[in-house]
């Protein structure tokens, strides 16, 4: 990357991350990315302190952060960025999955996709999520352009398809994970590299299961998807919600403390999770990282401290 696109991709973060996150999410999604966060900005802006950081930082990690944020410049790609407003079909802050698979299996990929709901993850099933109204293939191509990766269902007749191998040659060409889901057929051409998920002999929920274990720990996806899934904890609309949510953030290998610690501060924040029974399971992660307890009086705290703040 040239050094002049790199100040401007730092400018267009440092924009983007200014509307998007209060200080201590920026600090708490840098620290994701292993970037140091005990720089004081020469002033009170969000803006300034990214500008300030970044230049630092290697250029790949730039260019991933850019990428993850959706930040359209020809130093990042030349593939259209497809916003998640104009592809109504993803559920709102999830993970993005797109299914390639033939259409003679779509009962079995409907349920599929309702398993993995339970992680944080939306998945892109093509007989569904396609409204009859619109083009199909328009809706399809918004899906390859906007997905975080995609899941290829490999089984006899997969490889004849012109459809499914070109939705392949879309992530390879996008640099996005393809997880290869073998079913009779293994992975061949381009994506033979990868070894795939033995899917045969699992039910439904076994596989929904290996493909989060992978998103959740491929270099490619687990910043984003952690990220992603915090979010969707701290935004759950009721208590068992959360739990499930939670069940997913602690089955991630190697979570960061920093993850733990966001968490911990910002869940007294949501008043749907204001129950012991979210609270002893996240207690049990936080004893771990040798955090405090949380209690419900803690929930009580943060409302006394936010009418404190209300300006008169």
């Amino acid at each position: 990357m040239k050094k002049l696109e790199k100040i401007e991709i730092i400018d267009l973060i440092g924009r983007e991350l200014q509307e998007r996150m209060k200080f201590v999410e920026i600090d708490g999604y840098f620290q994701s990315y292993g970037i140091p966060t005990d720089h004081q900005p020469s002033y009170n802006s969000k803006y300034v302190y990214v500008k300030e950081v970044l230049p630092k930082i290697k250029d790949e990690i730039i260019l991933e952060i850019a990428s993850e944020l959706g930040i359209d410049h020809p130093a990042i790609s030349s593939v259209p960025v497809i916003k998640e407003s104009d592809a109504t079909f993803w559920k709102p802050g999830h993970f993005k999955l797109f299914i390639s698979h033939l259409a003679s299996f779509k009962k079995t990929i409907g349920i599929l996709k309702n398993e993995l709901e339970k992680y944080g993850i939306s998945s892109f099933v093509a007989h569904e999520d396609i409204e009859p109204t619109k083009q199909w293939q328009d809706e399809i191509e918004k899906g390859l352009f906007s997905m975080d990766a995609l899941c290829a269902v490999l089984m006899p007749g997969f490889k004849e398809s012109n459809w499914t191998d070109q939705e392949i040659g879309v992530a390879i060409g996008r640099n996005v994970l393809i997880i290869p889901i073998r079913r009779e057929l293994d992975p061949y051409g381009f994506i033979g590299k990868f070894q795939g998920f033995q899917a045969v002999g699992k039910n439904v929920g076994q596989v929904a299961e290996g493909i989060f274990e992978i998103i959740s720990s491929n270099p490619k996806t687990k910043t984003k998807y952690l990220n992603t899934l915090v979010e969707l904890i701290l935004l759950s609309n009721t208590v068992n919600q959360g739990i499930e949510r939670l069940e997913a953030f602690v089955r991630i290998k190697d979570l960061p403390l920093e993850k733990v610690e966001y968490l911990q501060e910002r869940i007294i924040e949501n008043e749907n999770l204001k129950n012991t029974r979210f609270l002893k399971p996240f207690n049990q992660i936080a004893l771990k990282y040798n955090l405090e307890r949380l209690s419900l009086k803690d929930f009580e705290k943060k409302k006394d401290e936010d009418y404190d703040e209300l300006p008169f």
